[in-house]
């Protein structure tokens, strides 16, 4: 198919129906960074174990969270897929089964995470201080309850997400925000509580979040809903595409993770300085990163129901076409981060020492997304949205486990580089996950893959 003028009346997504999938997006992810901004900023003022043991629970709970977020991923691909191929009765029953046995799962995980909370606090967050344990247990506590809830809110929000309406999960969003920063200040400032205050109205938010969400997708007006009833039958036929997309995707993600977590064991051996410094940044990154993850979930939308529709050379044209949305964001984002940087190192009150190491890591991550973040992130979300799921999966566990886990230890440790060094292994990371996925891109080896 030539992409040229003469042919736009064919096209699946109109340049307005870009800007209104991908807008919300950009809303909803920058209004999470802020608030994960607010929750560090309030918690600071309880002082930096409280920091460092919020930060230590949080990378935990990312993994756990990122296993269903791709469970999600999986259902709105398959969902998208066939909403491509204007199969809506199929489309609602993946949504179906998606919402229930991502249910099912995230209750049990949150179970075993109460089960085995002293292996998480001494286990794998390795050798803290008291102070920092005391903290991380009340958080864990509390924050642990709201796994299924916030499973059930990524499941909705996957399923709107597929319907290219990202307006409700921007809506929503907005709303399990407003609850969540305003309980931290209510907690924190008007009954001065220490991490409980920002752990509650985390609890609260997403419980809220879930329940309007999975409301909202029962409407049966929706091009993609789900049944009104607690009557649940596995369709494994669906269940098994989903699994097809979410497994790999949750095994790259959780793998993605669980590096994390060991590079932050070994982060809390330099020190909480290092610690501190390693969490005010991994945050303000995200901020950075904005753009570039709102093309993520949008990409997934439109190259799912291009490929359900049969046409690769629609999905190969929005691929640039979004890989260059991406870029301006990311120089855009990147470029209010450095103007803000000072005034950000001033609110958090850190210690000089974490102050400089700060500083010297958002220059280096903000310097190298900018070039490889687009290419190492964005391109597995077009395969996935394919069906070509396990070269992804394998070129970024094998490029995590090798550069971000072995070179942390190389450059942090042995050649003392210290925080700043799990950081440079992490570009080294990028660098190596972008050729691999370029070179299979332009292969065209995800081609014809498709689930449906």
């Amino acid at each position: 198919m030539e992409m040229g003028l003469e042919n736009k009346k064919h096209f699946l997504f109109s340049n307005k129906d870009l800007f209104v999938l991908l807008l919300p997006l950009i809303v909803e992810q920058l209004l999470s960074i802020l608030v994960g901004l607010t929750d560090s900023i309030m918690v600071a003022t309880v002082g930096e174990a409280a920091v460092s043991a919020v930060s230590l629970v949080d990378t935990c709970f990312v993994l756990l969270i990122n296993i269903f977020s791709a469970l999600a991923t999986g259902g709105a691909v398959v969902a998208g897929q066939y909403l491509g191929l204007k199969d809506k009765e199929n489309a609602c029953e993946a949504a179906n089964q998606l919402v229930w046995f991502v249910t099912i799962i995230s209750t049990v995980v949150m179970f075993l995470v109460y089960i085995f909370k002293g292996f998480i606090l001494h286990g794998v967050f390795g050798s803290i201080e008291a102070d920092v344990e005391r903290h991380a247990n009340i958080y864990l506590l509390i924050v642990a309850s709201s796994i299924p809830f916030i499973a059930l809110y990524n499941c909705g929000a996957a399923i709107f997400r597929s319907m290219g309406n990202s307006k409700i999960t921007m809506k929503v969003s907005i709303f399990m925000n407003i609850v969540n920063v305003v309980g931290n200040a209510i907690l924190i400032y008007g009954f001065k509580c220490g991490t409980e205050g920002v752990a509650i109205p985390t609890l609260v938010s997403r419980v809220l979040a879930a329940i309007i969400i999975i409301y909202l997708c029962g409407n049966e007006k929706l091009d993609l809903h789900i049944k009104k009833s607690f009557k649940y039958k596995v369709n494994w036929k669906l269940v098994k595409r989903i699994l097809y997309i979410g497994v790999p995707n949750g095994m790259e993600n959780s793998m993605f993770q669980l590096g994390k977590i060991l590079v932050l064991s070994l982060v809390s051996t330099f020190g909480t300085y290092a610690i501190a410094a390693n969490a005010v940044s991994s945050l303000v990154a995200n901020f950075q990163n904005i753009a570039g993850m709102a093309v993520c979930l949008a990409i997934v939308t439109v190259v799912s129901r291009c490929v359900g529709a049969g046409d690769y050379e629609q999905a190969k044209y929005y691929t640039k076409k979004l890989h260059i949305y991406a870029y301006i964001g990311e120089v855009i984002f990147i470029s209010i981060t450095f103007i803000c940087l000072p005034f950000v190192m001033k609110i958090y009150n850190l210690s000089p020492e974490a102050t400089d190491a700060t500083i010297k890591i958002l220059t280096l991550h903000g310097a190298s997304a900018v070039l490889i973040w687009p290419l190492s992130f964005i391109l597995p979300c077009v395969f996935r949205a394919s069906g070509d799921v396990k070269f992804s999966m394998i070129t970024s566990v094998v490029s995590m486990w090798i550069c971000r886990v072995i070179f942390s230890y190389v450059f942090g440790r042995y050649m003392g580089l210290g925080v700043f060094g799990v950081w440079i292994a992490m570009v080294m990371d990028w660098v190596v996950r972008s050729i691999c996925f370029v070179i299979r891109y332009k292969k065209g080896s995800w081609i014809g893959k498709k689930l449906v």
